[in-house]
This record gives structure tokens, sequence and C-alpha cells, in this order.
């Protein structure tokens, strides 16, 4: 089995340097008047990294856990429930069909621009067609990352690239309370994922790439794909636990896969079409379903025209709405077909020579 590496990792911090970052919070001069206070908090905040009370409330997994007696983060286990009740109520005949828009641009007019997104009326018209058609539509705007307090994706720390039942599923890195990482918007997010018959990402193309946001999002959702459903049985981030446990064989399961996709990407430059088929490629790796050709939009808006009248550009282009529309519609059919039973991965089913 493989040995882990170690060495990379930077040395602790020590008291002096713990005590200057926490305090950077409280730079304001207005939290002067509550220095001993802040004092105060700070050396519960020391003594719980040096601690490392990253779950402070735990209770034993119980029945159906690899070890019952465990104990498990509760706020991990409240969102394991929520899962496991969208996961049941999404398998129901009698649930009504639900899409889930990804906003995934980082811009609102709460933001520092001052504007709305193009990304957002773009979604605003898929949203039109899926609401007029009957479906419930769940809006996931991703801006909010950048401009409400406390809304935070934290980044994935690539667990899987020692061992995939290090993974877990829901992600069990955060919150992580030793380093203040409590504020993690993702185990809402799974949630919605889970609820969801159908999946519409809508981005902008920023530096050939998606946006941070959505980047964050999309890696947090490794766990999705292959990720292991019980912590027990690596006893938390148990490293050789969960080597062990990949080297005796794992099935890498794929817990959204049965839904079907569309993508918008837009942009103004280049770099849609590699950006629009990463996120395909993606979405069908996690075991998702494309929802035709039509679903499936890159386009540019404004092209190598001035970004101040951008919005203007958009209102000018008609046919990018329309295809807009376009991909709701095809979305929309294939929700309908996939609960009916009429729609199936294409192909025989085989047995992957290499599965990861």
């Amino acid at each position: 089995m493989s040995i882990p590496r170690t060495g990379q990792a930077a040395a602790p911090l020590t008291r002096a340097e713990f005590q200057q970052r926490f305090q950077l919070r409280f730079y304001d001069p207005a939290y002067r008047s509550e220095q001993a206070a802040i004092d105060r908090l700070e050396a519960i905040a020391w003594e719980a990294l040096e601690q490392g009370r990253k779950a402070p409330l735990t209770r034993p997994g119980g029945p159906g856990f690899a070890d019952p007696a465990y104990e498990i983060s509760v706020q991990w286990l409240e969102t394991r429930e929520r899962l496991l009740a969208a996961q049941q109520h999404w398998a129901e005949a009698a649930t009504p069909s639900r899409v889930l828009l990804v906003c995934g641009s980082a811009r609102n007019d709460g933001t520092c621009p001052g504007e709305i997104s193009k990304t957002w009326r773009l979604s605003g018209l898929a949203r039109e067609v899926l609401e007029a058609a009957g479906l419930q539509v769940d809006l996931l705007d991703l801006s909010r990352v950048t401009s409400e307090y406390g809304r935070t994706i934290h980044p994935c720390k690539g667990c899987v690239s020692s061992a995939m039942p290090l993974c877990h599923w829901p992600c069990s890195c955060y919150p992580n309370h030793a380093l203040a990482q409590a504020d993690d918007w993702m185990a809402e997010i799974y949630e919605r994922w889970v609820a969801a018959h159908g999946v519409i990402i809508l981005a902008p193309t920023y530096w050939y790439q998606s946006p941070s946001p959505l980047k964050l999002m999309m890696d947090r959702l490794v766990a999705a794909d292959g990720g292991n459903p019980d912590p027990s049985s690596t006893h938390g981030k148990h490293l050789v636990e969960a080597k062990q446990l990949e080297a005796q064989g794992w099935d890498y399961p794929k817990h959204l896969a049965g839904r079907v996709f569309g993508v918008v990407v837009h942009g103004d430059v280049a770099g849609v079409e590699v950006h629009r088929r990463g996120l395909c490629d993606w979405l069908e790796w996690m075991g998702l379903l494309d929802a035709g050709a039509a679903a499936k939009l890159d386009r540019y808006i404004g092209y190598y025209q001035p970004y101040c009248d951008s919005h203007e550009a958009l209102d000018a282009d008609s046919a990018v709405q329309e295809e807009v529309r376009n991909v709701a519609r095809a979305l929309l059919q294939a929700v309908q077909d996939l609960r009916a039973g009429r729609l199936q991965p294409s192909g025989p089913p085989v047995q992957p020579p290499r599965p990861k």
C-alpha cells in the first residue's frame, strides 16, 4: 500500500502570529470599545486551534455505519439526513419535477460593479420557460458568495487524490471550527442538487474558464462522484485506513447520477467553446444525462464590443435570447422523458475496465 508522503505543510502558527491574524477581522475602529471582549474570544479561538476542535459537537453514528460507535460531527449527520430525505423525495413518482438553475456569474448589483450580470438575465429567460410549464425552479445565484456576508464556499482540499474513500459524501472537510471555517454554503447546495431532476448551468467565461464561485462549487461536488457516504469506515480523515479501503476495491458511487442537464455559456472575446465543453464533460462524468444538442449552448454577446454597453448588446440579440429559451425547452422535455422512463443512457450498459 502507498505510504502517505508528508513535509509540505507550513509550521504551526505561533501565538503571536495567530493573534495578529485573528485581530485583522476587527480592524474597523468601531470595535475598539470591545477590545477586551475580542481578546477573550481570541483566547478561546487559539485554544480551539491548538486542540484541533474541528467538530466540537459529535455523536455516535449508530446503526448503518461501519463503526456505529464512531463519533461523527452532528452537523455532518444533519446534512446527511437532509440528503437522504431529498434523494427519497426525488425518486417518488408523485414528486413535482424540479429544475436547478445555477447562475455562475460572480457579479450582481450588490457587488462592486453595481450592475446585474448578463448571466442573471439569461437565467431569468430559462426560468420563465420552465415555470410556465409548471415545473418547480430553484435558482442558485452563486454571486452571493461575493456580495453577501458569511456566504462562503470553501475550496476543495483534494482528499480524493490521496484516497477516494477519504472524500466523504457529503464533504466532511467543513465546517472546520478550529480553523474558523464555519460558514460553508455547500451543505445547502448539495441538498439542492440532490432534489433536482434537471440542472442548467449558466455561466460567463472568465479567462477561458469558469468564474471562481462556480469552480469552487464544481470542485466540492467531487464528493458526489465516488465519495464515501460513511466517514466511520475511515474513522474520519484517517488516511491509512482510506488507502487500505480503496486498495481492497472501491465502487466509486455516483450520487447524482440520473439527473439531466443543460449548459449555457457566454463570453465576449474567446473561450466559450472550451468552457462549455468542460462543463458538459464534467456533468457527464458525474453520471448526469445531457438533454440533447439544443441544451448545450455557447455564444458570444457583444463580440469584441465595449464592455460598457454589453447589456444593450444582449437587448439587441434576440437570437441568443431564444436559444437560451430553447435550452430550457430541451431540458423540460428531457425531464419529462426521464421521469416517464423514455430517456435512458445511450448505448448498452458496459463495465468500465478502469473505474474511477
